[in-house]
């Protein structure tokens, strides 16, 4: 799993039958030293309920199909997360309810 942060939505009325209902977030990558978005923004599956802004765990590859929600999809990417907080080596870097 990685972090990402969720920074926008994506609405496709056309698309695979497969697809029909699942909510499709824009996120991109943060580094976990900073917490600074790094890299380039990309779509993912929405199995959590997040939301923009947020801090969120997600899977890439056949990973990302394991989820209730995405069992056999044609998918690539999903959220299976919600970050609340992140503690490294004893030092809290990242809470949600002090985020900005």
């Amino acid at each position: 799993m990685q972090l990402a942060k969720v920074i926008g939505s994506m609405v496709s009325t056309r698309k695979s039958d497969r697809l029909h209902g699942l909510k499709l977030l824009v996120a991109v990558p943060i580094d976990m030293d900073t917490f600074e978005e790094k890299g380039a923004p990309f779509i993912t599956v929405d199995t959590v309920g997040a939301g923009e802004g947020e801090i969120v765990m997600w899977a890439g590859g056949s990973s990302s199909r394991q989820t209730d929600l995405t069992t056999n999809k044609p998918v690539d990417s999903s959220i299976v997360g919600i970050v609340d907080f992140v503690d490294i080596l004893g030092k809290r870097v990242y809470d949600k309810g002090n985020a900005s």
